[in-house]
C-alpha cells in the first residue's frame, strides 16, 4: 500500500492536459517518489521518478522556460 499526496495540479492552456504532481510514499518505507500524472482526455501517462531525476528534469524545464521568456530559443542541453 502507498500514501499519495497531491503537491500541485496544472492545466495546459493549449491542449487542456491535466498534469498532477504527487508524492508517493510506500508503507514499507524507502525513498519517496514523485509521480507525474498527465491526463489527455481519457488517456493517462504516469511516471514515478526518483529525487535525482526530478531535480534534473525540473532544472531543464526551468532553463527552457526562462530562455523562452527572453525570446532566445536556446538548447537546454543535458544527458540522453
Amino acid at each position: 500500500m502507498a500514501t499519495t499526496t497531491t503537491l500541485q495540479q496544472i492545466r495546459s492552456p493549449l491542449g487542456g492536459e491535466e498534469i498532477a504532481l504527487q508524492q508517493v510514499e510506500h508503507d514499507g518505507g524507502g525513498m519517496a517518489l514523485l509521480r507525474v500524472r498527465i491526463r489527455e482526455r481519457s488517456r493517462f501517462t504516469v511516471f514515478d521518478i526518483d529525487p535525482q531525476t526530478a531535480v534534473a528534469w525540473g532544472e531543464a524545464m526551468r532553463r527552457w522556460g526562462e530562455a523562452q521568456r527572453g525570446g532566445a530559443g536556446v538548447a537546454v542541453g543535458g544527458r540522453d
